[in-house]
């Protein structure tokens, strides 16, 4: 999840060129515009070292706080929003592989629902806690540890029925072409892919109103974010908290899914999302956020389903 996202390295690029005494032209060769575009080249090389080591210290928090509400979890096993599962439909039996798992709430609950589930996540520990839990609660569900990009051969080349991928999760991938490239290799003929998704057009909205734009849609990043806690707990005390992200653009996610060769059933946009990604939002019942009663609405999440032939 990008909850507050920080200055991409292109804007801090910019700016710098726009303070420069001397033309455009030759701003970038002053000594701190060049130390800009090291810095960019060094964390952009980074990303998967900076990203895993912030997630492998939150999955401890992630665990033993209020927001992904584990014990709840081991009562009901459902952490499924209601459109996923009305639009995913029957699972049972069905091959399901879910990407960028986390610890696998949705995952076991996939597996819940009658679904053969496998979850990847690059976070060992991640892994590791989802693995304790489905033993805990018994449910089958195989958990493996790899790199998104490397699925393919860290699940020996088995295919699935389905592949998912929820929320917060294309954000931290650099190249969705290759993203979805994997995506299609890991479905056998007649599967599809389903993705739910933060609306991207919601980030760049203040955080107030939700009315004014401060943000450049266009500007896919890479961004820096950076600061202590995580969007589970602000209040928690963390080391790691330098993440590379980017924001793609919604025309990015389904034209790399349509050029791997998917074919796009339907692309759905919701009004509504899951936790207060803008502070103008109104909590519902089942944590629900949704725009004030009477205000105009724009998308806050969408979902995305894409068939192989």
């Amino acid at each position: 999840m990008n909850q507050n996202p920080g200055p991409s390295l292109r804007a801090v690029i910019d700016s710098t060129i726009r303070a420069a005494p001397w033309s455009r032209e030759y701003a970038l060769f002053t000594p701190r515009a060049l130390s800009i575009l090291w810095l960019m080249d060094d964390l952009t090389g980074r990303w998967r070292e900076l990203n895993r080591a912030s997630w492998d210290e939150r999955v401890g928090i992630h665990l033993n706080g209020s927001f992904y509400d584990v014990e709840g979890f081991r009562e009901r096993r459902d952490s499924l929003k209601d459109f996923e599962k009305a639009e995913v439909g029957d699972v049972t039996g069905r091959r399901l592989v879910h990407l960028q798992c986390h610890f696998g709430l949705d995952t076991l609950s996939w597996a819940a629902r009658g679904a053969q589930v496998t979850g990847l996540d690059f976070s060992a520990p991640g892994i590791e806690a989802a693995s304790d839990l489905a033993a805990a609660l018994g449910i089958d569900a195989r958990f493996v540890a790899s790199d998104v990009y490397d699925a393919v051969s860290a699940l020996g080349g088995q295919t699935f029925d389905i592949v998912y991928t929820g929320f917060g999760a294309l954000n931290w991938l650099p190249d969705l072409t290759r993203w979805a490239a994997v995506v299609t290799e890991l479905l056998a003929p007649g599967g599809f892919l389903y993705l739910a998704e933060f609306h991207p057009f919601s980030f760049v909205l203040d955080d107030e109103t939700g009315r004014t734009v401060t943000h450049d849609y266009f500007d896919e990043g890479p961004h820096i974010s950076g600061g202590p806690g995580t969007y589970a707990d602000e209040t928690a005390v963390t080391e790691n908290d330098m993440t590379i992200e980017w924001d793609h653009m919604l025309s990015s996610v389904v034209s790399a899914i349509a050029g791997a060769g998917l074919r796009i059933e339907f692309l759905h946009e919701h009004d509504h999302t899951f936790y207060l990604q803008r502070r103008s939002l109104v909590r519902h019942p089942r944590e629900i956020y949704r725009h004030p009663a009477g205000a105009s609405r724009y998308p806050l999440t969408y979902s995305i389903r894409a068939g192989k032939p």
